[in-house]
């Protein structure tokens, strides 16, 4: 339904670096840079194509998203409102390790999606950059330096055991046989013309004139994800240091740089099926007359 509302809109995407098609079938975590909400909306258009997996994935997302017309699907759906801010962040992060104990495995969840900078750009650029400095860490425009917490999180608790050279302990939540616990750090980077990213409000109402947002991936196994701290820690800044040459390669060219081994880049342009699409908003739309009927009919019951 969101991806249908920003493609009749002409907010379309292209998708650069590894084909995520390949691990659709595996369990992933997603690592995605933040600028606006209409993030969500870009990375649920691109989830369309990707077979089963758009089903059977799980959100971490601000608690601002509990409060639009999606909050309440989200809900039902299990995914993680996580707010922001010093004074919530323990609190949030054991939180999420009881929601991914009691949720993930039960519902059969694929993917978790992320967005480790803790915050959108705008806000948090500034206080990024001051802390850059501070600690000799580089200096980053396009993106700021991700935080561990919820990261770390999802890796103690869905790793398999020795998946990644560590015993993954008393933590990890892999109790069917049949699942293998996380296999693979999607490193997924959104990038917007001229660096102007879609909000929310635009993408459900369609007043600006129809974007390409490009989103370029990047696939890791996850035995090569450290799980110590330092090293992890590490590990992102290294990831996001990485969205920042691929985002000043993008502003300054218009597309990202190839892949190692290719002398060019090769770009996917996402579709959707116009008749899936009318489906869609057929179901919608029935759903929500069916719903009427309901509440008209105990209505009169009770007056």
């Amino acid at each position: 339904m969101v991806a249908s509302w920003g493609w009749w809109a002409g907010y379309t995407v292209v998708e650069w670096g590894d084909d995520v098609k390949a691990v659709s079938e595996d369990e992933a975590v997603v690592l995605v840079n933040h600028q606006a909400t209409g993030d969500v909306c870009t990375l649920m258009m691109c989830l369309q194509d990707k077979g089963t997996v758009v089903r059977q994935m799980m959100w971490l997302m601000d608690h601002i998203f509990k409060y639009t017309n999606f909050g309440i699907v989200s809900l039902i759906h299990g995914d993680f409102f996580i707010r922001q801010g010093k004074a919530h962040r323990d609190q949030q992060l054991v939180l999420l390790k009881e929601h991914l104990e009691k949720y993930y495995r039960s519902r059969n969840r694929k993917w978790i999606v992320l967005f480790p900078e803790g915050g959108f750009l705008r806000k948090r650029r500034e206080t990024s950059q001051a802390f850059a400095k501070k600690n000799n860490l580089p200096f980053l425009q396009h993106v700021t330096l991700p935080r561990l917490g919820a990261t770390q999180v999802i890796l103690k608790t869905l790793v398999a055991p020795q998946e990644n050279g560590t015993p993954a302990g008393g933590d990890a939540v892999i109790k069917e046989s049949k699942s293998k616990g996380l296999q693979w750090v999607i490193d997924a980077t959104i990038a917007y013309p001229k660096g102007e990213p879609i909000d929310i409000q635009t993408w459900i109402l369609g007043y600006r004139q129809p974007t390409v947002t490009h989103v370029h991936y990047r696939i890791f196994p996850i035995k090569d994800v450290p799980a110590e701290p330092e090293a992890l820690s590490q590990w992102l800044y290294q990831r996001f240091i990485e969205k920042e040459d691929l985002l000043t390669h993008f502003y300054e060219t218009g597309a990202f740089p190839p892949l190692q081994g290719q002398t060019k880049a090769v770009s996917r342009e996402m579709t959707l099926s116009n008749l899936w699409l009318v489906g869609i908003q057929s179901l919608a739309f029935l759903s929500g007359g069916m719903w009427y009927c309901i509440l008209q009919y105990f209505y009169h019951c009770l007056f």
